[in-house]
């Protein structure tokens, strides 16, 4: 596996009318690693990661994919390059008026030329994954919170794509779900070996998923270290930001182990 970075974001800069939201940010993630953005509602978390989707444009620096920018190739090659992405959206973002079976189908439908029966083995493959064999003619409606985030994750997921972004995938779920939906990622994970990059609020529970974690902070990005490194990280901000969601005691007790 190369160590070069398979995404990096350098320098980059956005706005929104008067509005400075990134400040330029520089962020590398590593392939087959874990990396989790997070940062204070409103820092503009996201909006890395439609960056790097290209959905947006920055004003300013430059996104690359495997050492190629993205930002100025032509929509073609954008398309080949997304076939390499799957997204969990915070709210799954399933089609309602789908079955379970056709929601995980679509991405396979449009975007291959595989035949129908080539389809339903790679959708029961994925569904199987998650648990979810035997929904296939369900809708939306009829299924969990956590169910859906699943079968959201099975779609992300049916085009095998090098890495997954989940943007804010607990929300909406309780604590038992969200360490439910948080063991299915690590167990996929480790099964197909995919890059993540998340997208979350949920400290410190999703740190135990993270390889890296990037703080966010007033338009750039803090650091970028292991979870022990940032839960001990001596940078005011960091360490502000670990207080304030986990509180003081986790790191003067790390401390007095050291």
């Amino acid at each position: 596996m190369s160590t070069q970075p398979v995404i990096e974001l350098i320098d980059v800069w956005k706005s929104f009318g008067s509005q400075q939201v990134l400040k330029g940010v520089n962020l590398s993630v590593t392939e087959g690693k874990t990396t989790v953005i997070v940062g204070a509602s409103g820092q503009g978390k996201s909006l890395i990661v439609r960056h790097i989707l290209g959905l947006v444009k920055p004003d300013k620096g430059k996104v690359l994919f495997c050492g190629k920018e993205i930002t100025g190739v032509s929509k073609k090659e954008l398309m080949e390059i997304r076939m390499n992405f799957g997204v969990l959206f915070q709210n799954a973002a399933l089609f309602d008026s789908m079955t379970v079976y056709d929601n995980v189908a679509l991405p396979l439908r449009e975007r291959t030329r595989k035949t129908e029966r080539e389809i339903g083995k790679i959708v029961h493959e994925k569904l199987a994954i998650m648990d979810l064999g035997g929904n296939d003619d369900k809708y939306p409606a009829q299924l969990s919170g956590g169910m859906r985030k699943r079968v959201g994750l099975a779609r992300a997921l049916v085009l095998d794509p090098r890495i997954i972004f989940f943007d804010e995938p607990t929300t909406g779920l309780d604590a038992a779900k969200s360490r439910e939906l948080y063991r299915v990622f690590y167990q996929t994970q480790a099964r197909l070996g995919y890059t993540a990059v998340i997208v979350s609020h949920d400290v410190p529970k999703v740190l135990k998923l993270a390889d890296y974690v990037a703080l966010l902070h007033d338009g750039a990005i803090r650091d970028l270290l292991t979870p022990e490194e940032f839960q001990l990280s001596q940078d005011p901000v960091i360490r502000e930001y670990v207080e304030t969601t986990m509180g003081p005691l986790y790191s003067s007790k790390m401390e007095d182990a050291i």
